[in-house]
């Protein structure tokens, strides 16, 4: 027979007994949000001085200058796009594409690549509208013309780059026929060399039990803050390029036409800003020619960092690695060719 020994008068519980997540010991003490924002605050207090003699050096007032310039300007055409792309996403039917978009794939992609053109979308709706349209039995050439003209070329992202660039309206243009180019190649490309067994779309369910204004104001406020975010790193790089970055070292980058072209190539597939705000951006990158920030422009709206993983959750990842690549080359040859001409 077992002989089991009641524990004595006062003693601590068994381990089981303990609440999940509470240590021996820890006495339950975790630390909270209100707590670390008082230490921070009492922190930054106590730190005052060295504090603003840091933001007094020229280096960091140059910094906070091009950051504060850069989030202003492009924020309002932020929220707004982002207004308009859930309007869309939400309030119109994907069969209304299907209807018409015409039957002959060679014409369908042209015909969507222009849809892109009268369309609000961000880069963050496009990719699930794309999706919807595949699985809805749109030709998939036309539908990813769709989802790389659409961010690229819509009316709020030339209206941000005129803006962007007052004293030269022939980016305007430029980018517009640069990113209808390479939106319909890609189109055709895909046509032509493209396999359904590469292209699988992964379906998505409505949010059940929600309301169709519930769910626009919860696309619109995801869709601020996830674009926002990444308005802000861009700034922030943007800054820091301006600040930090010796002008020696951004003159050679800049005077070499290969090199420069291949960094904002880069740059603008790292930085993963919404296709809204990365005018401002690119306008602050005096250093640089014109047919290098249109290199910018035309890039980063069609793959970048955050495209490349949509696409991956929406098409799959055989679909991605085969995308990606073949839309970066073309938006670099596209754009250096455009703006050759335009530029």
């Amino acid at each position: 027979m077992a002989i089991t020994e009641d524990a004595p008068p006062g003693a601590a519980a068994p381990d089981a007994a303990r609440p999940a997540g509470e240590r021996p010991g820890s006495g339950g003490r975790r630390l909270s949000s209100p707590l670390v924002l008082t230490t921070t605050l009492i922190l930054a207090v106590l730190a005052q001085s060295p504090i603003r003699g840091a933001l007094a050096a020229p280096a960091m007032q140059s910094w906070m200058t091009v950051f504060v310039a850069v989030t202003v300007q492009a924020l309002p055409f932020l929220v707004f796009g982002v207004l308009l792309s859930a309007a869309i996403a939400v309030f119109v039917p994907p069969s209304f594409f299907a209807r018409a978009l015409p039957r002959r794939p060679a014409l369908a992609v042209p015909v969507a690549g222009m849809a892109g053109a009268l369309l609000p979308g961000c880069e963050c709706a496009s990719v699930p509208v794309a999706g919807a349209l595949v699985r809805r039995g749109v030709t998939p050439a036309a539908a990813l013309a769709f989802l790389l003209s659409a961010p690229a070329i819509n009316p709020i992202v030339l209206t941000a780059t005129a803006v962007a660039f007052p004293r030269n309206p022939e980016m305007v243009l430029a980018r517009l026929v640069a990113g209808l180019l390479v939106a319909c190649a890609m189109g055709w490309l895909w046509q032509r060399l493209g396999r359904t067994d590469w292209l699988r779309p992964r379906a998505h369910g409505d949010h059940e039990g929600a309301t169709r204004s519930e769910t626009f104001w919860n696309s619109v406020r995801h869709d601020t803050m996830h674009a926002g975010g990444f308005l802000v790193l861009g700034a922030m790089a943007a800054a820091t390029l301006k600040a930090a970055v010796p002008a020696d070292w951004l003159r050679a980058a800049a005077g070499d036409p290969v090199v420069s072209v291949l960094a904002l190539a880069v740059l603008a597939v790292l930085l993963s800003i919404c296709s809204e705000a990365d005018a401002f951006v690119a306008a602050s990158l005096t250093q640089f020619s014109p047919t290098a920030k249109l290199v910018f422009l035309v890039v980063g709206p069609m793959i970048d960092l955050k495209l490349f993983a949509m696409q991956a959750g929406t098409f799959g990842r055989a679909f991605a690695l085969r995308f990606a690549p073949a839309t970066f080359a073309l938006a670099v040859a596209g754009a250096v060719v455009t703006g050759a001409v335009l530029l």
